[in-house]
């Protein structure tokens, strides 16, 4: 965790981005370290959580962490969240809350609040097409025999 920690305070301390970092951990070893990479990226998807778990996993060479855990300077965003659950980890410890992070401008209460509405009430506004046309592509995976499921 004070890696974690440490990264947050040296993405600070070299403008590079937030005040975030994360660690992921396999059986004691640190397989991957990031700090927020929003800014340097210019990737707002680049979170500290997001990219640990993109090196993690390229140096695993694997899309499952599993048997791996993260360690982050902060509660995970919704983002996050769901990127460590398709991910797989096994745990997650953080540091900060989210409501510290709200505390300084890093505010996600507005995601939480718009993924509680309906579609059609959500500030941005969403709108399916072309459902049939795009079953077609999950006709496909099912039939298909030779994927790989994730």
């Amino acid at each position: 965790m004070r890696m974690a920690i440490q990264l947050a305070e040296n993405n600070v301390r070299n403008n590079e981005g937030g005040p975030f970092g994360a660690v992921i951990v396999k059986d004691g070893e640190v397989i991957a370290a990031s700090g927020n990479k929003v800014i340097p990226n210019n990737d707002p998807t680049a979170h500290a959580e997001v990219s640990a778990i993109r090196l993690a996993c390229q140096k695993l060479g694997t899309h499952s962490l599993e048997g791996c855990v993260i360690y982050t300077s902060c509660e995970p965003c919704p983002m996050c969240l769901g990127a460590i659950y398709w991910a797989r980890l096994d745990h997650i410890y953080y540091a900060s809350t989210k409501v510290d992070a709200a505390a300084i401008g890093f505010d996600d209460q507005f995601i939480y609040e718009e993924l509680d509405r309906p579609m059609h009430q959500r500030k941005l506004p969403v709108l399916q097409m072309l459902r049939d046309e795009a079953l077609g592509a999950f006709r496909l995976w099912k039939e298909n025999e030779d994927k790989t499921h994730y």
